[in-house]
């Protein structure tokens, strides 16, 4: 696991070379074991080391044997050891252990179509000497991070933004479109960033810069193919338990120690148990219902293993929210996040590597909220004008009544009331606290060309597809990327396999969820590891208690002092922040997520254009 950067440009030697440093030093912490550069007269091209592969021989960038080729790679390629064997067989020669080199001796044999061999997470960056071109990939579902700024005839790349900051060229400027849609989806769904002009390549891409000119392309889109599978209910729970078996044996190569995040689901504790290790780590809140650390323990105990484990207080907690926006590049208002800070935090301290269980829910249907088309069929029958008509009516009941909520829901067709895992402000919502409304689309807008791809899909697997195409990559992984690179920490996401996805794609719907349940078949399999209560256990999702912190005396000044600032009110009218405040802490409704999704983008606005010099660099 590493940090990668660099830039195709013109200036001196001495004068990129600079640059470079800066850059690379921005991003120490994802390699603080070791460093490199490659400066040719049309590249520079930086990196940054954690060392778990080949500790004494993974040095980069590394080079074809003619050195046509250079490459710097940041991830873990989990079957390089047989793809390694295929390529020596056809006559390549290798200098290091790493996985690093199968990547530059793969594309060599086969070309961009090495993509679809690699069992792994991965960003990285190959440089033609001969041909001048720059070729860039990233994973299949957006594990490892990739920004770039096309500058001109220049590049400017990284795996964080902040080393992209560091190019003299280029004027930081929030975009606005990015802060409209981030109040409905709480994170940053654009293809371009928070930063303007700076953008992302998305999940299953490559990218080609060649004379100025960029070519992005699609390699892989993780389309469900529900009811395929031609396997019995028993066949197939045997095959979903043997493959996440062999997923985590795949994610346990390493050179140095491997343990394990645990929470009290059911994904986390099917891979610890099967994991073979012997640390886990945990961290809880100081209420019942936010802390999961009991189950951890009693689980560990059944491994054999060790568990860490810490309670957070909330002053720790919001104190290290600044720092932690600094280490997200972008905006983040997922209270997840900040948990996930604490406890890759505390597993650091002990080790370099994790394994954690993001991606189960989006491949096997394990949101509560993929239940709701079932719960939902019946009343979807009648008329849509009827539909819309008591939907209509019950928007005009008080919040703090239960069952409106499901008829205004029903009302909707599924476009329009699933963007993904998170929908926080509607249109007219974020139009009535933005001082200047912009021209950003609806948020339905951005999912409706990609619904219309599986329109002929059940309505659940429709929302799987736009999770894995929204939701996991602009949330789940870029917390688990970012708040463990933070702290020198690779974490490791076994569910998140080719082979797995194979498997996982096929599902029926009612190996998905039932009237019971999510993620059924997945439990099942789960039970051959687990006790029926594990395996059963409701998800909570790293539950933060920021509903209670915000009517509290202390949070309620904290955020209050931020919503009337001068920063808010560049971008927002801060009366209707202070009332969704002042609701929200009379208890007459929950607008907790309201409320941190706009805070967050304030602390996130704060370290990065006030650089407030507590967080101008990372403190390792």
């Amino acid at each position: 696991m590493c940090g990668i950067c660099g830039f195709i440009g013109r200036g001196s030697e001495e004068e990129r070379r600079a640059v470079l440093e800066r850059m690379k030093q921005k991003i120490i912490h994802r390699g603080p074991d070791g460093e490199g550069t490659y400066i040719d007269d049309a590249i520079a091209m930086g990196f940054r080391r954690l060392a778990i592969i080949d500790l004494q021989g993974g040095d980069q960038p590394i080079y074809s044997a003619d050195r046509r080729y250079v490459i710097t790679f940041n991830g873990e390629i989990y079957n390089y050891r047989e793809l390694r064997a295929e390529l020596l067989d056809a006559g390549y020669s290798f200098c290091t252990e790493s996985d690093t080199e199968v990547i530059l001796h793969g594309y060599e044999a086969w070309g961009r179509k090495v993509l679809d061999r690699l069992r792994g997470m991965f960003a990285f960056v190959i440089w033609d000497s001969r041909e001048r071109t720059l070729w860039a990939a990233r994973d299949m579902f957006g594990i490892k991070p990739f920004y770039y700024l096309p500058a001109g005839d220049a590049l400017v790349y990284g795996s964080e933004i902040k080393s992209i900051l560091e190019y003299p060229a280029y004027e930081k400027q929030v975009n606005r479109e990015a802060l409209e849609q981030h109040l409905s989806y709480q994170y940053s769904v654009l293809p371009e960033t928070f930063f303007k002009g700076i953008f992302k390549l998305a999940p299953g891409h490559w990218m080609l810069w060649k004379d100025g000119a960029i070519t992005i392309r699609r390699y892989f889109d993780p389309l469900p193919v529900p009811g395929t599978c031609t396997l019995s209910h028993e066949e197939l729970i045997d095959a979903i338990d043997e493959t996440v078996k062999e997923s985590v044996r795949y994610h346990m190569v390493s050179d140095v120690e491997v343990a394990s995040l645990l929470s009290s689901g059911v994904d986390s504790s099917y891979i610890t148990a099967n994991f073979g290790g012997k640390q886990t780590f945990t961290v809880g809140f100081d209420y019942e219902k936010y802390n999961e650390i009991p189950y951890a323990e009693t689980l560990s105990r059944q491994i054999g293993a060790e568990n860490h484990s810490r309670i957070i207080t909330s002053e720790e907690y919001w104190d290290a929210l600044p720092r932690i926006q600094y280490f997200m590049d972008e905006p983040l208002a997922d209270p997840a996040a900040n948990a996930l800070y604490f406890v890759d935090r505390e597993a650091a301290a002990r080790v370099k590597v994790v394994l954690s269980g993001e991606g189960a829910d989006e491949f096997f249907g394990g949101y509560p909220i993929y239940h709701e088309p079932l719960s939902l069929a019946r009343y979807q029958k009648l008329p849509s004008v009827l539909r819309k008509a008591l939907g209509a009516a019950a928007g005009l009941v008080p919040v703090h009544v239960p069952g409106p909520g499901f008829l205004k829901r029903g009302a909707l067709d599924l476009e329009e009331r699933f963007i993904g895992n998170a929908n926080i402000f509607t249109v007219p919502q974020r139009e009535r606290i933005l001082l200047e409304p912009g021209t950003a689309g609806t948020p339905a807008s951005l999912t409706a060309p990609y619904y219309a791809k599986v329109s002929d899909l059940d309505e659940t697997s429709r929302m799987q597809y736009i999770d894995l195409l929204f939701w996991l990559a602009g949330d789940i992984l870029l917390k688990a990327d970012k708040m463990s690179m933070a702290h020198s920490l690779e974490s490791r996401v076994p569910f998140l396999d080719r082979e797995v996805w194979a498997l996982a794609r096929q599902l029926p719907l009612h190996e998905k969820v039932d009237d019971r349940n999510t993620k059924t078949a997945l439990r099942e399999a789960a039970r051959r590891s687990l006790t029926q209560a594990q395996s059963e256990k409701k998800k909570l999702g790293f539950p933060v208690p920021i509903r209670i912190w915000l009517r509290e005396e202390s949070g309620y000044e904290r955020v209050k002092e931020r919503f009337v600032s001068r920063d808010a009110a560049r971008f927002f009218r801060t009366q209707e922040l202070v009332r969704l405040l002042d609701v929200h802490r009379s208890g007459r409704e929950d607008l907790s997520r309201h409320i941190w999704n706009v805070y967050t983008f304030l602390l996130w606005y704060d370290v990065f254009f006030n650089e407030t010099p507590a967080f101008a660099a990372p403190v390792l």
